[in-house]
């Protein structure tokens, strides 16, 4: 894995180019989140858990196995827990030239989304029934919301890959949620995200504490290090 060379830097995730073509994904240990509380749904790094790197990567080699298991398809090749990276193929992301898009599916009213629709939600926590909102990535506009119209309009995926990528999100987050249930948790939101491989839509980037919000039985959210003992410390 010499010869590698940095092509991006974001909040959490570095990625390198490695000479076979593939990309190296290397998790950091910073985390996303507003006025001191750490939320995967934020936009802005507020620090750092030690060691919170190697757990995402744990948590996503788990979940994308499992997937994969399941018939998911996905980008994973390798994983080295020694470096906190994962060797993936390289997917075409929708939309030409722009940061992709990610598919956020709910399960309860809860976050951005109490904010947006509060004044028809009956309560916090309402069953949403693994409704899919999109939004594109792009931190300075704060992700903004997508239709499926526009997105096929504009180029970003054709009606049957973007309905093929719905359907995988609420097939990914109905795995995901059955794994925490067996563990007395519960998956309030999650979102994912899928690149072009060869034409087919994939599951790319990561699946951890990162990219969802879990709570338990005495309505507590998880933190990283405890959703990670949840799942794979045994």
């Amino acid at each position: 894995m010499s010869t590698e060379e940095k092509i991006y830097s974001g909040k959490t995730k570095d990625i390198h180019r490695l000479p076979n073509g593939h990309l190296l994904i290397v998790f950091k240990d910073d985390v996303t989140g507003e006025n001191g509380v750490v939320d995967p749904g934020a936009n802005t790094v507020m620090g750092q858990i030690q060691g919170k790197g190697r757990m995402s990567l744990g948590l996503t080699r788990y979940f994308f196995q499992r997937l994969q298991d399941e018939g998911i398809p996905t980008h994973l090749v390798s994983v080295d827990l020694d470096r906190n990276a994962m060797e993936v193929k390289e997917a075409v992301l929708p939309g030409k030239g722009r940061g992709g898009l990610e598919f956020v599916c709910r399960r309860k009213a809860y976050g951005s989304f109490l904010k947006r629709y509060g004044a028809h939600i009956k309560m916090e926590l309402q069953d949403l029934d693994y409704l899919v909102e999109i939004t594109l990535k792009d931190d300075e506009r704060g992700d903004p919301l997508i239709n499926d119209d526009a997105l096929v309009t504009l180029g970003f995926l054709t009606r049957p890959q973007l309905d093929n990528a719905k359907d995988l999100t609420r097939r990914i987050a109905r795995i995901v949620e059955n794994d925490l249930r067996e563990r007395g948790l519960d998956l309030i939101d999650m979102k994912v995200e899928f690149g072009l491989i060869d034409g087919a839509v994939a599951l790319i980037d990561e699946i951890s504490a990162d990219a969802m919000r879990v709570m338990d039985d005495a309505g507590k959210m998880l933190s990283h290090e405890e959703m990670y003992r949840s799942l794979l410390s045994s």
